[in-house]
């Protein structure tokens, strides 16, 4: 794989690519309010000044480059600049770097928007701080209780009222706000695919169609800590083997469920000595589904079945749900003006959740998917070429001359 080169705006991939490096578990670590995440605000801010746009951010975190006056009804497009522990170059960097490169070309061509336009950063998309995915879309669309928000915290105990007050917010005011969602007529989010859909298809670009019924659980075990050398074998109430049977039963049930997904992909242990038996252990689910009725029968048997594991082993758990984003199908109409102006392209569903299936709740949303030859997401070995990141930079140009 070569690297992307500077092409226009697209240098922009390379003016971060050090960012936020994570030289422990390679890829990139970009937490909300990180040092790395925040340079990375300031460089949005930067790059879309010198396009003289006018950026501001709203009372939850996310920023809003304005490209002429703000108003009601706007077209706005964007993504997030987040990511997960030791993710790829590409997931939510890819969109707002060809956001920018796309207005840059508009203005080149000397288009002036027929109506508002901005470009949008949305923050804390993954979750990976304080566990919730699309935090900032999910505030201000109010489909999240903001004193939940404010109590949660992050893996050193800070909560997000606190992290937010350091990072400039007054956290009385997090949660809805109809003022600024009511300024989206439409959303549009180009992403990487995150999987091997356009690479089945051969195709650079593909638009969403739908994205899978999700949602994070926490199982937390309780056992009995102890001694590794004095304590025998039998009778042990070690909840790391009942939550170690737990992954294996999970992984078991999502596929004998078609279309399902379960992944365990975070677990602490206490209190995480060698020669200690843990007290207690606590894991993170991960679960999906094609429609929310089979992602919450998933989800029942695997609290079915890790009540049993953990009973057999002396111990006891307590499933509890983190978060849950529906089924959401993107709007026909403005999927029908992407594929009638991008000449048919092939439409996609997406296993992943997005700040545009959240803003769905609120305006027309649509997605553009660019094509990731190595079908990996959320890890290092994410990727997209050159010519695909400016065929998707072109079918964005295009969209927004249709749509503005």
């Amino acid at each position: 794989m070569r690297p992307i080169t500077a092409h226009g705006m697209l240098a922009g991939l390379d003016e971060i690519a050090d960012v936020g490096r994570d030289r422990l578990r390679g890829g990139f670590s970009r937490s909300i309010w990180s040092t790395s995440e925040l340079q990375l605000r300031i460089w949005f801010v930067e790059r879309a000044e010198r396009l003289g746009l006018d950026v501001e951010a709203d009372r939850n975190g996310n920023l809003w480059a304005w490209w002429g006056p703000p108003g009601d009804g706007a077209v706005v497009t964007g993504s997030h600049l987040d990511s997960v522990p030791g993710g790829g170059p590409f997931d939510g960097p890819l969109g707002v770097v060809s956001a920018l490169e796309a207005v840059a070309r508009l203005q080149r061509s000397g288009f002036i928007p027929g109506r508002p336009f901005a470009v949008a950063v949305f923050a804390e998309e993954e979750g990976s701080r304080f566990g919730v995915a699309c935090l900032g879309s999910r505030m201000m669309s109010g489909t999240i209780d903001p004193d939940r928000v404010r109590a949660l915290t992050d893996a050193a105990g800070v909560t997000f009222a606190d992290a937010a007050r350091d990072a400039g917010l007054n956290p009385a005011h997090l949660g809805a706000d109809p003022e600024t969602a009511a300024r989206i007529g439409l959303f549009l989010e180009l992403h990487i695919e995150q999987g091997r859909g356009l690479i089945d298809l051969d195709s650079p670009v593909a638009v969403a169609s739908s994205i899978l019924a999700h949602g994070r659980w926490r199982l937390a075990f309780r056992g009995q800590g102890n001694h590794a050398g004095a304590t025998a074998m039998q009778g042990r109430q070690d909840p790391l083997v009942a939550a170690a049977r737990a992954v294996t039963a999970i992984r078991d049930t999502a596929l004998s469920i078609a279309g399902s997904r379960a992944t365990v992909g975070r677990i602490e242990v206490t209190p995480g000595g060698t020669n200690v038996i843990p007290s207690s252990v606590t894991s993170w689910l991960d679960a999906r589904g094609e429609t929310a009725k089979d992602t919450r029968l998933l989800v029942a048997e695997i609290a079915r079945l890790s009540d049993g594991l953990a009973a057999e082993e002396g111990c006891s758990v307590v499933v509890t749900e983190e978060s849950w984003s529906d089924a959401v199908s993107f709007d026909a109409r403005l999927l029908e003006r992407l594929s009638s102006a991008l000449g048919g392209v092939p439409a996609l569903a997406s296993g992943a959740g997005h700040d545009a299936g959240v803003l769905s709740s609120v305006a027309p949303t649509a997605m553009l998917f660019v094509r990731n030859p190595t079908g990996i997401s959320h890890a290092p070995e994410e990727w997209a070429e050159l010519e695909d990141t400016l065929a998707g930079i072109d079918a964005l140009e295009t969209v927004l001359r249709s749509l503005l």
